[in-house]
């Protein structure tokens, strides 16, 4: 599908950049009508909602690599964003993308589709804890490479703890190493989301419900996409995203991941499950945690983030 000069809906509100994302690579982007985003948190079905989007698009459960055909924009140490605009602008086949950004600090077009996937913020927590834990020389040393390549000081990354509860403390505490999503920056991340839940491009998927009704929630992204799919198809999409098949076909799906992280594709999909913070944290801590989000985000999104839509249906909730 040619480009065409679509103006921006709403242009980016602010700048974020650190050791590993940049806002300012969106600049460089040119929407194609019905391009899809996959916007969100790291760590919280980012890549589980991409499978689901790919296998939608190309309607074939048949293994995609997925952070080469739908690069993350804002990255700034897995591709230069030179070959990523070049590698984006020569598909012909529907494209999707991925951002680890708030919202409002992207250009948002009526004529893209966003999809914004969230889960219960312990659960990420704990899944940050398990990501970082087992970044690879190779990953770190590249985040390093950007940040001398373009004059900024380099930092030698803090080691994270191999204690889950540890690594909790910095993270409620917001003090985390740079480049590790802090409570705070995952609390705003999703309160400017939340904020605009009500656009017709925007769809909010919460990992609870893709866990509890993949198929439902599968036909609810799909027919977001306007994208129909013959019902003797949709058995073979659905196996071939659940977190099983996944993890199985995870050389496939993430090929060289093995480069940034230790493990490689069983780390990075790792468990696939909910409430590992039990047995873990202290009931205080939960506390800790469940009092600023009580304190720091609206009822609504409080209730959605910790339950999904069996907590709140965000585009009937009013706060």
């Amino acid at each position: 599908m040619p480009a065409r000069n679509f103006q921006p809906a709403r242009a980016p509100q602010r700048t974020v950049k650190d050791p590993v994302r940049d806002s300012r690579h969106w600049d460089r982007y040119t929407p194609r009508a019905g391009d899809v985003i996959v916007a969100t948190a790291p760590k919280v079905g980012t890549t589980w909602t991409q499978r689901i989007v790919s296998m939608l698009i190309f309607q074939s459960a048949a293994p995609v690599p997925i952070m080469s055909t739908h690069p993350w924009v804002d990255c700034r140490y897995q591709m230069p964003i030179d070959a990523m605009i070049a590698m984006l602008e020569a598909q012909t086949h529907r494209r999707a993308m991925k951002s680890h950004l708030p919202f409002d600090a992207m250009p948002v077009y009526d004529e893209v589709k966003y999809i914004h996937t969230a889960r219960g913020g312990l659960d990420a927590c704990f899944s940050f804890h398990n990501h970082f834990l087992n970044f690879t020389p190779g990953a770190t040393g590249a985040i390093a490479r950007v940040a001398a390549e373009d004059g900024e000081a380099v930092v030698t990354p803090t080691p994270t703890p191999e204690d889950p509860r540890e690594f909790f403390l910095s993270w409620i505490a917001d003090e985390t190493p740079p480049g590790i999503p802090t409570a705070g920056a995952v609390f705003d991340l999703e309160r400017s989301y939340w904020s605009e839940r009500g656009r017709e491009n925007l769809l909010l998927v919460h990992f609870n419900d893709l866990k509890d009704d993949l198929p439902g929630e599968m036909k609810r992204i799909a027919a977001f996409l306007d994208i129909d799919t013959p019902d003797a198809l949709w058995p073979e999409l659905v196996e071939a995203a659940t977190f099983d098949r996944m993890r199985n076909d995870g050389a496939s799906l993430l090929p060289n991941i093995e480069m940034a992280v230790v493990g490689g594709h069983r780390t990075f999909l790792n468990k696939g499950t909910t409430g590992q913070w039990k047995g873990v944290l202290t009931p205080q801590d939960v506390a800790t945690y469940r009092d600023r989000a009580a304190q720091e985000l609206p009822p609504g999104l409080n209730d959605w983030l910790g339950n999904g839509r069996k907590g709140r249906d965000p585009k009937v909730s009013a706060d």
